[in-house]
């Protein structure tokens, strides 16, 4: 049996570069992800930020860069996906660009909103 506390020795004495590169193998030979776990216990109490600065994204907006050649198809699409807008509202914002059609919203719907500006001949951006 190997013994435990050596090697707990030696991932402590590991720099942060050292661990990161040890988290890479492992998840490669095991075919698994680690990330979050395996940072905090390779750096101890200093990979605290890192971990927390690594999490995903969960709410994006998606601008408007340009509303393209075929402005009216665009100024539809944006009404259809902000009901909230009028036509008017909908025109401002198609040629006010660049502006944020949908703020804070799901990568799912994000990618929905996007593809369907897009696809009306808009230019978009997903932040």
């Amino acid at each position: 049996m190997t013994d435990l506390s050596k090697i707990v020795d030696d991932l402590s004495k590991l720099t942060v570069l050292e661990a990161a590169e040890l988290s890479k193998l492992l998840e490669e030979k095991w075919g698994v992800s680690a990330a979050a776990p395996v940072a905090v216990a390779a750096a101890g109490g200093a990979a605290a930020a890192p971990a927390e600065a690594a999490e995903e994204q969960t709410e994006f907006t998606v601008m408007l860069l340009d509303g393209g050649d075929k402005k009216i198809n665009v100024i539809k699409e944006v009404r259809g996906v902000r009901s909230d807008l009028g036509l008017k509202e909908a025109k401002d914002l198609v040629e006010g660009a660049p502006l944020p059609v949908v703020e804070n919203v799901s990568k799912q719907v994000a990618d929905e909103v996007a593809k369907k500006l897009s696809e009306a001949g808009a230019k978009v951006q997903i932040k």
